[in-house]
């Protein structure tokens, strides 16, 4: 992962200012033993959406719908950490799902092109109707004007 002192890297034309994003540290409930007790490893990364100038809106958008349990309703995603008993492992490991995040949601969907029923099938359809509807008139008993 491409990360510079002052932001994360995304692609060639997105980077993240690290200035953006802002860490916790609280106890992890993960590996560690006795030293789980003690230590502060797990990583939260704390990223603002909706005052983030590095992405575009249709980018923004499809991180809403996409990562919609990540985010509260003031528009800050959050990102918890705790596979490692090191501090740093666990704040790197952020960054990356952060920047897997942002990569699938870069990615343009395709466009669903609209199809047409064929007419046979609504013929058919229709015919299938007309038997069941006959052979349902069949099975009643007979009225008085017959």
């Amino acid at each position: 992962m491409e990360t510079s002192e002052t932001e994360l890297v995304i692609s060639s034309s997105v980077a993240i200012p690290l200035a953006e994003i802002h860490f916790e540290f609280v106890r992890s409930s993960g590996p560690g033993g006795q030293n789980v007790n003690k230590v502060n490893s797990q990583a939260q990364l704390h990223w603002n959406l909706e005052e983030s100038t590095a992405l575009s809106g249709p980018v923004k958008e499809r991180l809403r719908q996409r990562e919609a349990n990540r985010i509260n309703k003031l528009g800050v995603m959050r990102i918890d950490c705790q596979t490692s008993r090191d501090r740093e492992k666990n704040r790197q490991e952020c960054l990356n799902r952060l920047k897997e995040i942002i990569v699938r949601a870069m990615e343009v969907p395709k466009a669903r092109k609209k199809t047409r029923t064929p007419r046979w099938v609504k013929e058919k359809r229709l015919r299938n109707k007309k038997e069941k509807s006959k052979l349902k008139r069949l099975r009643r008993p007979p009225s008085l004007n017959d």
